[in-house]
């Protein structure tokens, strides 16, 4: 197995950000995630006109691995064209709570910034399975 690196993660969620259906707020992301067995699953952000039903880029790549079986992971990586670099919002930290677990979280812009957390810094207390 080619081990991915974190400049490959980066690479497929910028690839996965130039996929973006944005035509309404203009801000594309991308993401990828990590599966234990190496496997990368992308995502972007898919817009609809009313806003509510919009889907992030974590979510979309979450919810495609997990779809395709994957319940392992290890790293996601996600792109938006900022200056300061974006984390998931709160709906995204908690799926990736509930599914990634405290996994790395990449975040990068395509101008080369790059910085890592772990989930549990951008979301130190969760509602999960503990609670219900």
């Amino acid at each position: 197995m080619t081990q991915v690196t974190d400049a490959d993660l980066i690479a497929a969620a910028q690839k996965a950000r130039e996929q973006a259906f944005a035509p309404y707020s203009h801000f594309k992301v991308g993401a990828a995630l990590l599966t234990a067995s190496g496997e990368v699953f992308t995502g972007c952000n898919i817009e609809s006109a009313s806003y509510g039903l919009t889907v992030c880029a974590e979510r979309v790549a979450v919810f495609k691995a997990v779809s395709q079986g994957a319940r392992q992971f290890v790293k996601i990586a996600i792109v938006a064209d900022t200056d300061q670099l974006t984390p998931p919002c709160g709906a995204c930290r908690q799926v990736l709570w509930e599914l990634c677990g405290d996994v790395p979280v990449l975040l990068a812009n395509p101008q080369g910034a790059v910085a890592s957390y772990q989930m549990r810094e951008l979301y130190p207390h969760p509602f999960d399975k503990r609670y219900v």
